[in-house]
């Protein structure tokens, strides 16, 4: 699932291509009859609201909120999409093709990708691109919400402090994670009502930083530790935006470009490999946490327990 440096790689794009464009149409082929009485534009009444409330409007620019997207609308609406497991959203031009019934970019190059072609959802823009969502799954969100009321909103109702603030320092991390005390740091760490954004691939990359066993608990963990892992996660986060996210799955840029944050993994899938840590003799080896895999050096990574 993208975490918050794909989201927010998604994010700086839709505002580099996007803003300031008028949205002229939108089409999908989301459908479901278990969505029937869901926010979201797989219930096909909902589209039609959706599709009211957004055609018209210009894209004044986009921002993040944990894993969600947020496209900021010129009449107070804001479109939220929440990529889960395998959508990407993509800037180009397409077409749709009546026979086959399915959306094609109209030039050769990344937007090609194989990964790329599982396209559910497109806004067409007053410049003649679109905005592509690819979700090979189909187990992505589209929603909008209006904009002042954005909070209240149950997509976003109870989500946990933003990591990478200026105002999000080691006291408040500390005092977010230990309101789990008992858990185990792993889990911890990927709690979304405690802190946003962190998922299965960086939560592994953190710990591995801080030196810290994923079923640590949490109440065990010395003050030294929980500060390395604070800076682990600025840190981590930082650099895997830099790195344009992680596309170890599907992940792909608003251009459908891979990431390559997965070619600096110390943790993360690289189990039976030799640990990176300078002069550690460690072996990555494989875990699972609360139904999650879990990436960890048998050496220099400590369990407190």
């Amino acid at each position: 699932m993208p975490e918050l440096p794909e989201v927010q790689t998604t994010v700086n794009g839709i505002n580099r291509t996007a803003k300031g464009k008028k949205i002229t149409n939108v089409w999908t082929d989301y459908r479901s009859a278990h969505k029937m009485h869901g926010e979201s534009i797989k219930n096909p009444i909902y589209f039609k609201k959706f599709k009211r409330l957004v055609v018209g409007s210009k894209i004044i620019g986009a921002r993040r909120r944990a894993k969600n997207i947020l496209i900021d609308l010129s009449n107070g609406e804001t479109v939220l999409i929440h990529m889960k497991m395998t959508g990407h959203l993509m800037y180009g031009k397409y077409a749709f093709n009546k026979k086959d019934k399915v959306w094609k970019p109209l030039l050769k190059g990344p937007l090609a990708d194989p990964f790329n072609k599982f396209i559910h959802f497109v806004a067409t823009l007053d410049d003649g691109h679109h905005l592509a969502f690819s979700d090979m799954r189909k187990f992505a969100k589209v929603s909008v919400v209006e904009t002042m009321h954005e909070t209240e909103s149950k997509h976003l109702k109870g989500l946990g402090p933003e990591p990478l603030e200026k105002s999000f320092q080691f006291t408040n991390f500390s005092l977010q994670i230990h309101k789990r005390p008992k858990g185990k740091i792993k889990q911890v760490l990927m709690d979304q009502t405690l802190i946003s954004g962190v998922g299965n691939i960086y939560s592994d990359e953190i710990l591995w930083r801080s030196s810290v066993h994923p079923l640590s608990i949490v109440s065990k963990i010395p003050k030294k530790n929980l500060g390395l892992m604070f800076t682990a996660m600025k840190e981590t986060l930082k650099r895997g935006i830099d790195f344009g996210g992680d596309s170890m799955s599907d992940y792909r840029n608003i251009y459908g470009e891979p990431g390559k944050f997965q070619n600096e993994h110390q943790a993360y899938r690289r189990t039976g490999k030799k640990c990176m840590k300078k002069g550690c003799k460690g072996t990555i080896q494989r875990t699972v946490v609360g139904g999650r895999s879990a990436h960890f050096c048998n050496v220099h990574q400590k369990l407190f327990k």
